[in-house]
């Protein structure tokens, strides 16, 4: 009986061992660096990724105002004029378009800087302010 209770323990333990290792190499796994970092100047072995290429110029309005002004100004959240709703864009036609664009560019009661867009350019918003009026 003693033989047989032995065997089991030891048995248990082996297995015991075997789990703690995995979980152990599980850990390792998980908290491994991500990367390297390559110095220029310095041979790592293979080569960097390439740089993200500029775009040739500046968005289209209609693009400009799918990715940043559409969450806004098609619902008409936090009072954004709805595009294309010719009554709530009357009194800011009004004042001008260079006046809606200096408040699309700066930011206007709640609407932010840029509509949140920071990485549009100047360019960019005044296309899309236009496009906007060109709807309505």
């Amino acid at each position: 009986m003693k033989r047989v209770l032995a065997a089991v323990l030891l048995g248990f333990g082996l297995t015991t061992g075997a789990v703690m290792a995995n979980v152990e190499d599980e850990i390792r796994a998980r908290i491994a660096p991500v990367g390297d970092v390559c110095v220029q100047g310095e041979d790592c072995g293979q080569e960097a990724a390439p740089a993200e290429t500029a775009s040739s110029g500046p968005r289209a309005g209609n693009e400009v105002y799918d990715a940043a002004c559409a969450a806004c100004h098609a619902s008409g959240a936090a009072g954004a004029p709805i595009m294309g709703d010719a009554g709530a864009w009357e009194g800011r036609v009004d004042k001008g378009l260079e006046t809606l664009v200096s408040h699309a560019i700066n930011g206007f009661n709640a609407m932010p800087a840029k509509g949140g867009c920071s990485s549009c350019s100047d360019e960019e918003i005044q296309v899309a302010v236009e496009y906007m009026v060109d709807q309505l």
